[in-house]
């Protein structure tokens, strides 16, 4: 039950990173389908969401390492990775994502 507990809250905390450093993000990415990542071997959890933006339409999962950064990938909606940034902080995750789902 604690690492669920755990994996709710790291969701939560990176969703309100990205709240905190644009506060309509995920309004202007066409957010929706919020999912927790479980942790594992590498990662301590996450969260994976759908985007329907300009450019980009398909799954961004943001997983937190052990090292205290993020791994970010993007999905197409066959749900084939497109894309992936490693090592990004709290204050990297909206301009990646920006930078992906605006195809700049």
């Amino acid at each position: 039950m604690e690492t669920i507990t755990r994996t709710k809250e790291i969701a939560n905390t990176i969703i309100e990173q990205i709240k905190y450093a644009d506060r309509s993000a995920l309004m202007a990415w066409g957010a929706s389908r919020f999912l927790t990542v479980p942790e594992s071997n590498e990662f301590q959890g996450g969260i994976s969401f759908y985007v329907n933006g300009l450019k980009f339409k398909g799954f961004v999962t943001i997983k937190l390492r052990w090292v205290d950064d993020y791994t970010i990938t993007f999905m197409n909606r066959r749900k084939v990775i497109v894309k992936t940034f490693e090592g990004a902080y709290c204050d990297m995750l909206v301009p990646v994502i920006d930078w992906v789902e605006k195809g700049e």
